[in-house]
């Protein structure tokens, strides 16, 4: 055999059976993402976030999320937190922004992201960050849900509940959702009405949410709010432009848009922003 196909053969075997991850250097960088195929953590240079003082509307879930993620920085007991509901209203946002705060009050805090469709793979990334210790997580996991067939959901009991080992004591889950109970409501009313044990068809899943300590619920924003929104980012940014002007546009846009959000109102600023010669970043 020669020493070409040799080596064809030792590349095939690599991508079958990749080596095993080399140890992370963590004070590489603030923020990582998870990435499989082959396992990695990849350090994230610049995190996309907005300042924790520009969302609106979001006060109780903001203290509640920020003063767990405090006492957990700080090697205190604290809880996974599930934040909920309106589509557009902050919730990735939010916790991208209290690591940012609870980092400048000098906590050395990280923060991983991972995709849902990775978490089969969690077992081996709590792995990675259980072996370093002096170090503490916020292990982020974005728009979650799972559909009737999605078996997902039990990788992520070994974040909640650990299995035999226990959850990392350095690691903590946030994970953001549109749906309270993480599937959809139709979903669950159709397995209750056609199984033959109602209660225990859908328990599984459904208690699946129960697990994280917080629920932190968000709520589509009033005009008020909306236009606060508008206000912050345009102070922050050092865009002026006449009051009356500002609000009439800016409900202009949330109606061409069929709604109002902190998305929207970070679309129509963007906007905004062009329009006035404003770079933003």
């Amino acid at each position: 055999m020669t020493d070409a196909a040799l080596t064809r053969i030792a590349e095939a075997l690599e991508r079958i059976s990749p080596p095993p991850m080399v140890t992370p250097d963590f004070a590489a960088a603030e923020a990582f993402v998870w990435h499989t195929g082959p396992d990695r953590l990849e350090p994230v240079a610049r995190v996309s976030r907005v300042d924790l003082s520009l969302l609106v509307g979001v006060n109780r879930a903001r203290d509640i999320l920020l003063e767990n993620t405090r006492h957990f920085a700080r090697g205190l007991p604290a809880n996974n937190a599930l934040l909920w509901g309106a589509r557009g209203m902050g919730k990735s946002s939010l916790v991208k922004a209290v690591h940012a705060r609870v980092r400048a009050e000098g906590e050395d805090l990280k923060i991983v992201e991972l995709a849902r469709e990775d978490l089969p793979s969690v077992g081996r990334l709590l792995n990675h960050l259980r072996a370093a210790p002096a170090t503490r997580f916020v292990l982020f996991c974005d728009d979650l849900s799972f559909s009737h067939d999605d078996q997902h959901y039990k990788s992520l009991k070994a974040v909640l509940d650990g299995g035999i080992e226990g959850r990392p004591d350095n690691v903590i889950l946030y994970a953001t959702s549109n749906r309270r109970h993480l599937m959809p409501r139709d979903m669950i009313e159709n397995e209750r009405s056609t199984a033959i044990s109602p209660s225990e068809a859908v328990e599984e899943k459904v208690s699946l949410s129960d697990r994280f300590g917080l629920w932190l619920g968000f709520h589509p924003c009033s005009q008020d709010e909306y236009l606060s929104m508008i206000d912050g980012y345009c102070a922050a940014h050092g865009v002026t432009v006449d009051p009356e002007t500002l609000r009439a546009e800016a409900i202009e846009w949330q109606a061409t848009r069929g709604g109002r959000s902190g998305r929207v109102a970070w679309q129509f600023f963007t906007d905004l922003a062009a329009r006035h010669g404003v770079r933003l970043g």
